[in-house]
């Protein structure tokens, strides 16, 4: 029986905290657009990067290579 002179006033000041938050969160405009997050994961940000081959055309020289004897 004692634990509910603590557990009730705990209980309720978590709901009271609870409260708080959501009005917090409506004042802050958390709530304000519900639809765009939703709709901007099926778009790309960025354009797709065209991947060059790292192969050097036939005939160029590597700079790095030490030249044929």
């Amino acid at each position: 029986m004692a634990a509910l002179y603590v557990m009730i006033p705990a209980a309720m000041a978590l709901v009271a905290l609870a409260i708080w938050f959501f009005f917090w969160a409506v004042d802050s405009g958390q709530f304000d657009d519900l639809d765009s997050p939703a709709h901007s994961i099926l778009f790309d940000d960025t354009d797709p990067v065209v991947e060059q081959d790292e192969a050097p055309p036939p005939g160029a020289t590597n700079p790095d290579e030490p030249p044929h004897a």
